[in-house]
């Protein structure tokens, strides 16, 4: 019985070491997390009636960011943060949201004609009134609701990836 207790000792304090040994072996090879040189970080800022337009800002975040009338024509804006943003009356006009998150988002009357948001995810954004002629939203995750009043006025054919706005919005 002793026996079977001291090799039972000997594996849990074996497995004890390896672990440490282990969780040493990382500490010692961590390297420390370096900031993407092309990030920019508007959270939180009031970034109304400024204009943006043509600009390449991928991967920008504009958390809870204020955008009344903002100016993001021609922008690239793939990879963007967009959470609890208000883009009231934003001309979106051309722009790649390509895999954008643009979740508690308000775009009321934005212009989003001919923009790209595929495999963007805009949960909890309102699209009241927008401009969504030749917009394209394959692979976008939208409420059902926005999509429903989407598919009301969707039209046009996206320029650049040949899509058409109804096909993309999945209407019927």
């Amino acid at each position: 019985m002793k026996q079977k207790i001291k090799k039972l000792l000997r594996r849990v304090f074996g497995l004890i070491a390896l672990v440490l040994l282990a969780s040493f072996w990382v500490l010692l090879d961590a390297h420390p997390v370096l900031a993407q040189e092309k990030t920019v970080n508007y959270t939180f800022s009031e970034l109304n009636n400024q204009d943006f337009s043509h600009k390449d800002l991928s991967r920008a975040v504009f958390a809870a960011a204020e955008m009344r009338e903002i100016n993001f024509e021609g922008s690239d804006l793939s990879y963007s943060i967009f959470t609890e943003g208000v883009l009231l009356k934003a001309n979106l006009k051309d722009a790649d949201l390509t895999g954008s998150l643009l979740d508690r988002v308000t775009l009321d009357f934005a212009d989003l004609t001919n923009a790209i948001l595929v495999d963007a995810i805009a949960t909890r954004t309102r699209f009241y009134d927008a401009i969504i002629t030749g917009a394209d939203f394959t692979n976008a995750v939208i409420d059902r609701y926005q999509v429903s009043l989407m598919c009301e006025r969707a039209d046009g054919v996206n320029p650049k990836t040949g899509v058409a706005t109804r096909d993309s919005l999945g209407c019927r």
